[in-house]
């Protein structure tokens, strides 16, 4: 069950659910709206092949850019993160989607892994990739994805690799 605007106002007054900081603004009919940080991974350019495993990490092939704003080119991938850490009770997960408006000139916000655990403290990544014809500007605190709560049949609780990640 997908939780609405009064749900998630009772989870956050209960102090189940945390989002922080949190615009009261940005809790939409069924969703909640993320803004953009100031921290920005671009990929470096090489020819050599990367075997994925369990342990492979990204930061090793990528580049920390802290700036107010990106130009994402055409065919670019980058990751980028939250403002908002987000705190899941036991009792909800969530799903990050890209916003129709930005869906539109070809962005896409969250290329494959939009699910978040219950029991998560943390920021939240994003794999950002233009699939437009146009150079896209990303500015700090844009609005750039939704957050879509819901409950879970059951009680669980992550406890990987990313449980707590506050940076990128």
């Amino acid at each position: 069950m997908i939780l609405t605007k009064k749900e998630v106002l009772k989870e956050i007054k209960n102090k189940h659910l945390v989002i922080s900081p949190l615009k009261k603004s940005n809790i939409g009919p069924a969703s909640v709206d993320l803004t953009l940080s100031n921290q920005f991974r671009i990929f470096k350019r090489h020819n050599k092949k990367v075997t994925l495993v369990e342990n492979s990490d990204y930061k090793k092939y990528t580049k920390l850019i802290k700036a107010d704003k990106i130009t994402i080119f055409p065919g670019d991938f980058i990751l980028a993160i939250t403002n908002e850490t987000i705190s899941l009770p036991d009792h909800l997960c969530g799903w990050l989607y890209g916003r129709t408006r930005y869906a539109r000139f070809g962005l896409s916000i969250h290329a494959t892994a939009s699910f978040i655990q219950p029991g998560i403290r943390n920021k939240q990544i994003l794999e950002i990739k233009n699939l437009g014809k146009l150079p896209i500007v990303l500015k700090k605190g844009l609005r750039i994805c939704q957050l879509i709560l819901e409950q879970t049949r059951g009680k669980a609780r992550y406890n990987g690799k990313f449980k707590t990640q506050t940076n990128l």
